[in-house]
């Protein structure tokens, strides 16, 4: 095995008792390039293992107080070294070690007198489903990563970092089912940044965006994590506000209100000079509709209804 003056050898652990044997594999071994070390019994192997985990083992059937059986199993029970190969050193016609070998997890055999050529093979072989396993896992766990990012964009704005209309709308889902299963209220607010069009207009659509941004923070630091936060589309966000009933979300809604009217926002002294302001409309389940989409009509509704009536305030339908 020729190795690169930086890559790492691949360590094998001898668990054998018998002096000569361990000689002669230790020197089959590092004669190939391998480091080695070495465990007389199965409690030795266990705990050298446990402390630095080989390549791979070599491990004999036939041990003192723990056999070679017992060592296997307990090494296939963790998830450390689930996967890691071993070689269990059995009888020349040891058919029935064989069969208890496979039973109990071991990937491979060799039988004394320890053929060089053979051993050697055995180990390479090993090794090389070894890295093909490590380079699957790696893979995998690149994959689950990939997947989680693409199931976050999938549920967010990528403005703002909230979630999207279309989470809202399974969250929303979520709340009418436990608010009916558990008679429990829960409000959502609409909530409209007033004349963002007319701001967008003077002072361009990258301050627009540090806005929406501002604002989407503003929201998330003064609400509930048990709250949900989206971004309705454009300049419009909803916050679902589960076991709270009508007059508390109007509480929420009003203490966000008047967070954003003293909120610093950018260019909010600059002519022509522009206030940020919001506009909150209150809707709540069951008290306003025992209807999902309906939440959605009425929230509106109310929301609109701020707009009507002046601006910058929280409103209720009656």
């Amino acid at each position: 095995m020729v190795l690169a003056q930086h890559e790492v050898k691949d360590s094998i652990l001898i668990v054998e008792d018998e002096a000569n044997s361990r000689l002669l594999l230790k020197t089959y071994l590092t004669s190939d390039g391998y480091d080695v070390r070495i465990a007389r019994n199965g409690e030795e192997a266990l705990k050298s293992i446990a402390a630095n985990p080989p390549s791979a083992v070599i491990l004999d059937v036939v041990l003192p107080k723990m056999d070679g059986f017992e060592v296997c199993r307990k090494l296939r029970d963790l998830e450390t070294t689930r996967f890691m190969p071993i070689i269990l050193v059995t009888a020349l016609r040891g058919d029935r070690e064989r069969t208890r070998g496979i039973e109990v997890g071991a990937d491979d055999f060799i039988s004394k007198p320890f053929n060089r050529t053979e051993l050697l093979t055995r180990i390479k072989s090993l090794l090389r489903i070894r890295r093909l396993h490590h380079d699957l896992q790696l893979k995998v766990q690149e994959l689950e990563r990939v997947r989680a990012k693409l199931r976050k964009l999938a549920v967010t704005d990528g403005l703002t970092g909230l979630f999207n209309y279309r989470a809202f709308r399974g969250q929303l889902h979520l709340e009418v089912l436990r608010s009916k299963r558990f008679s429990l209220p829960f409000s959502v607010l609409m909530i409209d940044i007033d004349h963002f069009k007319v701001y967008n207009d003077s002072f361009g659509h990258p301050s627009g965006d540090q806005v929406l941004k501002q604002f989407s923070k503003l929201v998330r630091k003064n609400v509930r994590e048990v709250d949900t936060i989206a971004r309705y589309g454009g300049e419009e966000f909803v916050v679902i506000l589960p076991g709270t009933d009508k007059k508390s979300a109007v509480i929420v809604a009003e203490k966000l209100r008047k967070l954003v009217e003293k909120e610093p926002f950018p260019h909010e002294k600059d002519p022509p000079i522009f206030r940020v302001t919001i506009s909150v409309g209150v809707t709540s389940f069951p008290q306003d509709t025992d209807s999902e989409e309906n939440i959605i009509r009425l929230m509106d509704q109310a929301m609109y209804k701020a707009k009507k009536d002046g601006r910058n305030r929280t409103a209720i339908l009656d």
